[in-house]
């Protein structure tokens, strides 16, 4: 597992985005009521945001990075964009470079996308931290997000309850009275298969007729087009890894678990979390949830954790962090930061 420090680097604000449309888990045509009431009860999703198919999660994150950046009148002071997500606009251009003129930064300012999913918040702050370190880039915006819903078919009761859509601006700056960060991360791509959406691209492209990859059962209809999805396989790794690295980036920062106030997790499902917890024999309170309101978010989950469960505590305190992504890949990313006075937005899409 990589770990590293990054020094003199700050959070200023976090603005998150979800659509306005509410699907609840218990009006999910292929459910039971007992279904229905199981799965709230055991992944934790009570309802989730549905964008339209007009919006794409480059619609999202702009939304939420346009606010960011008229709040701080910082448009031109932008050095570097990240697009963090795997719903592109496209297969090329990079997302990034459109953002960038979308929201009319400098052509001076570097883009580009990063194709990680739910570990992808993490890695973006361990990108944007890199580059901002040695004050040659002195403001980053990170734009992380996914629209999963175009990805799973609404027949497949493995996948489709499971995620919702959202995006976020997350605004860091160079800061050298910034505590340190640490951060731990990883990489185990035998486990590649158990997220995965096979046909699309180089290896598979997509037929004109893709009836002969449908995958028909009782719970499950979908061809390769879209995401087939391994829970027990997921469930397994996140047990095994994550608390590996949340051990190893307290190790690397030198600190106790109980200095830690709170643990924002990517938000895969509840009983993941709650399994996670009770390893680290920690209170409820420590762990902000957001999966019950707007399911798995990808790479948006922990950015929309912050604002949408946290806005008080991060503007009014001094917050000791750690936050852990983990999932498609597999991948997984731990940091443990200090904020203070850090600006949230809860915004919708319309």
């Amino acid at each position: 597992m990589a770990k590293l420090t990054i020094k003199q680097v700050g959070i200023k604000a976090v603005y998150a985005t979800v659509p306005s449309f509410v699907e609840k888990t218990s009006e999910y045509a292929y459910f039971s009521a007992e279904e229905a009431k199981m799965f709230e009860k055991t992944v934790g999703i009570k309802e989730r945001r549905i964008a339209s198919k007009t919006v794409t999660c480059s619609d999202l994150c702009f939304k939420a990075a346009s606010d960011l950046v008229r709040d701080f009148n910082c448009r031109e002071e932008i050095d570097l964009l990240l697009f963090v997500s795997q719903s592109p606009d496209y297969f090329l251009p990079a997302t990034a470079a459109i953002l960038q003129d979308k929201l009319g930064l400098s052509t001076n300012c570097m883009a580009f996308d990063v194709s990680l999913g739910c570990s992808g918040y993490v890695y973006g702050l361990m990108l944007a931290g890199q580059y901002l370190q040695n004050g040659s880039v002195k403001k980053v915006l990170l734009l992380a997000g996914d629209k999963s819903t175009v990805s799973t078919h609404i027949q497949d009761k493995s996948a489709y309850p499971l995620f919702g859509d959202a995006g976020s601006a997350t605004l860091l700056e160079f800061d050298d009275s910034a505590n340190d960060w640490y951060f731990d991360a990883g990489t185990d791509g035998s486990g590649a298969s158990a997220i995965i959406i096979e046909a699309g691209h180089s290896r598979m492209p997509y037929q004109n007729d893709d009836s002969a990859n449908s995958e028909p059962s009782t719970d499950i209809v979908r061809s390769k087009k879209y995401l087939a999805i391994d829970g027990m396989a997921i469930f397994n790794f996140a047990l095994k890894n994550v608390p590996h690295s949340i051990n190893n980036t307290l190790e690397l920062a030198n600190i106790s678990i109980d200095k830690i106030d709170f643990f924002v997790l990517h938000q895969a499902n509840q009983l993941i979390t709650d399994s996670l917890r009770r390893k680290f024999h920690l209170p409820v309170d420590k762990f902000p949830s957001s999966i019950g309101k707007y399911g798995n978010t990808s790479s948006a989950s922990i950015p929309l954790t912050l604002c949408s469960e946290m806005k008080q505590d991060l503007l009014t305190k001094e917050l000791q962090l750690l936050f852990c992504g983990f999932g498609v890949g597999f991948s997984w990313a731990s940091v443990i930061l200090k904020t203070k006075h850090v600006t949230t937005k809860f915004l919708t899409y319309d």
